[in-house]
């Protein structure tokens, strides 16, 4: 939401813009069985308050790749594994697949910057979240419609990728539907940017009709 408070890691920089540091995150879906009754659900977790970077928001789990996790994709990879059980306290195994999804990239404009990539995974069987309580304080399972129009009513407070992210996610009826259609689905860096001014602005896409050339 636009109202959020904003932690000192999302200050306007407005000189050259910063390295966006590499990351991962983990869309993890719901298995069917007895929970098919509810269609598709995605796991979110809410950032402490006392974080740097959307304190209070509600966020697939993630983080930065670390030295020890490796270089490129499968570095990537496994820097969502070990975020999601640091953070959710939910394993994946090493044969459990993860779908690229998405890659989001950090306007110019804040100061600390990520280039984020997002990956698919099927929950294992009987994993409820355990947020840690340092990063994350909270976690739960939601329809993506559902999680968007909590957000709507000011019930849940949802980043800008997150928030599109769920939308992809509104048609499909199931997890299988979801991995089916990204997986050979080829995924490109989306960069947002920020025009107008301090007071009077506005996110725009590329694609949009307003999106600013290079």
């Amino acid at each position: 939401m636009s109202d959020r408070r904003r932690g000192p890691a999302e200050k306007p920089n407005l000189g050259e813009p910063a390295t966006p540091r590499p990351s991962a995150s983990v869309v993890l879906l719901r298995r069917g069985e007895r929970h098919r009754q509810r269609g598709l659900e995605v796991l979110l977790l809410r950032r402490s308050e006392r974080a740097k970077f959307m304190p209070g928001v509600w966020v697939f789990p993630g983080g930065g790749v670390d030295p020890d996790d490796g270089e490129g994709e499968p570095g990537h990879r496994a820097c969502a594994v070990r975020e999601l059980s640091e953070e959710a306290g939910i394993e994946l195994g090493e044969h459990d697949e993860l779908v690229l999804f998405s890659r989001w990239i950090t306007p110019e404009v804040v100061s600390r910057r990520f280039d984020a990539w997002f990956f698919l995974a099927l929950a294992p069987a009987h994993s409820p979240p355990r947020p840690d309580g340092v990063e994350t304080t909270e976690g739960g399972w939601f329809g993506p419609g559902a999680a968007l129009e909590s957000a709507e009513a000011g019930e849940l407070t949802l980043s800008f990728p997150t928030l599109n992210q769920l939308k992809a996610l509104v048609p499909f009826a199931s997890a299988e539907e979801v991995l089916e259609e990204f997986r050979d689905r080829a995924v490109e860096p989306i960069l947002p940017k920020v025009i107008g001014d301090l007071v009077n602005h506005r996110v725009v896409l590329p694609g949009d009709p307003d999106y600013p050339a290079d």
